[in-house]
């Protein structure tokens, strides 16, 4: 994917009752509140880069209800690149051809029914996409508790080995 540049400007869509704290942008980005920034930064939290200041250039509802009187400021950040790695063996990963790749381990992922890591591969990184998740967001036990702490919205926290992605229905392995 093509690397966001500034300027960053943005038309949000509000699909509940306020806007939320952390949004899923394109690609390896996410959307921040500025309360999320902070916090982030007076923790001493890591695995997110930038911080850059977003400029909203308008928002609108997805259904029929008032609009908050005020959006709150947000921010560009970028997820890391970890070095957790899938354990390949160990997870319940349907895969169309077993991964040959030491470092992506995704290839042909069909359905994933939770997963862990191999032992020694997390740097302890509080948020980052991991080797062989294709994407997906793992964050630390740190990060869920500061999460819960501050109340941060728009966030929905799973353990590895409940996660379940399978988008054709497949029985799992």
């Amino acid at each position: 994917m093509l690397t966001w540049l500034p300027p960053y400007r943005v038309e949000l869509v509000l699909h509940g009752q306020e806007f939320g704290d952390f949004i899923e942008a394109s690609g390896d980005d996410l959307l921040v509140s500025e309360r999320f920034v902070q916090a982030f930064r007076d923790e001493g939290l890591t695995g997110l880069a930038g911080f850059h200041p977003v400029e909203v250039l308008g928002a609108c509802r997805e259904r029929l209800g008032p609009m908050p009187s005020s959006i709150p400021r947000y921010f560009v950040a970028t997820v890391c690149f970890g070095r957790a790695a899938v354990n390949v063996a160990r997870s319940r990963i349907l895969y169309g051809k077993t991964p040959a790749c030491e470092e992506c381990r995704s290839k042909s992922i069909h359905a994933i029914f939770g997963f862990v890591f191999e032992e020694g591969t997390w740097k302890g990184e509080d948020i980052f996409h991991a080797r062989g998740t294709q994407g997906i967001l793992t964050v630390s036990e740190r990060f869920e508790r500061f999460v819960a702490r501050h109340g941060f919205t728009n966030l929905r926290m799973t353990p590895t080995e409940e996660y379940v992605w399978n988008p054709l229905g497949r029985p799992p392995p």
